[in-house]
């Protein structure tokens, strides 16, 4: 299981690390040995939205050869979301056949148009920015429409990362990982 972290300029860096964290946990306690991933973005320079600086792993490779992909939110997704070459990047990823996002990560994958006839959820600040992306928009904090799961604000991707892992691995490896991360989850 190879899996692909999206991160880009101006991101919520919670968006990222709160999916992070509990899926890597799937290695680094040996409850999937052969779960890897690769920190991707399209450009070698990456700043948060408060000036945090991230350095990807993998830098404007196609995403077409992972099993998952995770898209960050953030305010660097307003403008992403019409920026074609960005776009184009992410579309590499259209054969992957799981999909997820975080907050606004769902902006970009609708204009990538991952979100067609999908229902999906958003922050609720930008519920009307993802309505012409997808059938219907949401109020859940994670959204699974088959292969695409979207999750609605900053610190819903903690509950994503916790799904996906519960996704990949089953309910007891989640709720392993949930008391280690000493997470209480509904």
């Amino acid at each position: 299981m190879k899996t692909a972290f999206v991160i880009f300029n101006r991101m919520t860096v919670l968006d990222f690390i709160g999916a992070y964290d509990p899926l890597t946990r799937l290695k680094s306690m040996g409850l999937m040995p052969g779960f890897e991933w690769d920190i991707c973005a399209l450009t070698a320079d990456v700043v948060d939205d408060k000036g945090l600086r991230l350095a990807p792993s993998i830098v404007g490779q196609p995403l077409s050869h992972y099993d998952l992909i995770v898209v960050s939110g953030g305010m660097g997704t307003r403008a992403l979301q019409h920026d074609q070459a960005f776009i184009d990047w992410l579309r590499t990823s259209e054969l992957v056949k799981l999909k997820a996002s975080a907050c606004t990560g769902s902006l970009l994958l609708g204009a990538a148009g991952f979100l067609k006839e999908k229902r999906a959820t958003i922050n609720r600040n930008a519920v009307e920015e993802l309505r012409s992306y997808c059938a219907q928009v949401v109020d859940d904090r994670v959204v699974d429409d088959g292969g695409i799961i979207t999750a609605r604000g900053v610190t819903s991707a903690i509950d994503l990362g916790l799904y996906l892992v519960e996704r990949l691995a089953g309910v007891e490896t989640r709720a392993r990982i949930a008391r280690q991360m000493d997470y209480l989850s509904e």
